[in-house]
């Protein structure tokens, strides 16, 4: 028996959503379609980012300057300035490209699907979008996709 693919089990109609939409508008697409991240799409339909509710999370969460101490003539931060100048920019965006990732872990429609449950164990994501040899996005495999292929 071979191995199944992602084409084998993605879902191919892949709800999408513009980075030019406001977040208010994700926000509704997300509970309205019972999903927790949805693939952001240029003009074109390209993937150019993902965006989740842990992305929309961050506009209700405290924003916290790093901590930092003086020595010399010197300001060393004790956490990452770029985390928090990332985070600053989710907590005050008001459109989609605002709050979403832009790296996307993808895979293609003829990745093995332990591969694709590698890709979201190894990066902590419940969702890879599946691109076809084009670069188009032909699909997205959940979490839940993959535990309904083994049955």
């Amino acid at each position: 028996m071979s191995e199944l693919l992602a084409k084998d089990i993605m879902i191919k109609k892949v709800i999408t959503i513009k980075r030019d939409t406001s977040v208010n508008e994700l926000s509704e697409l997300l509970v309205k379609n019972k999903i927790s991240g949805v693939p952001v799409v240029d003009d074109s339909g390209s993937l150019v980012g993902i965006a989740t509710e842990g992305d929309l999370i961050v506009q209700d969460a405290d924003l916290h300057f790093p901590g930092y101490f003086k020595l010399l003539d010197s300001i060393i931060y004790l956490e990452s300035l770029n985390k928090f100048k990332r985070n600053l920019k989710k907590y005050l965006g008001t459109k989609v490209k605002d709050v979403m990732t832009s790296k996307v872990k993808t895979a293609g429609t003829d990745t093995p699907v332990s591969e694709v449950a590698n890709i979201m164990i190894r990066n902590n994501i419940n969702r890879v979008p599946v691109l076809n040899n084009k670069g188009d996005l032909v699909g997205i495999i959940t979490r839940a996709d993959i535990v309904k292929s083994m049955i």
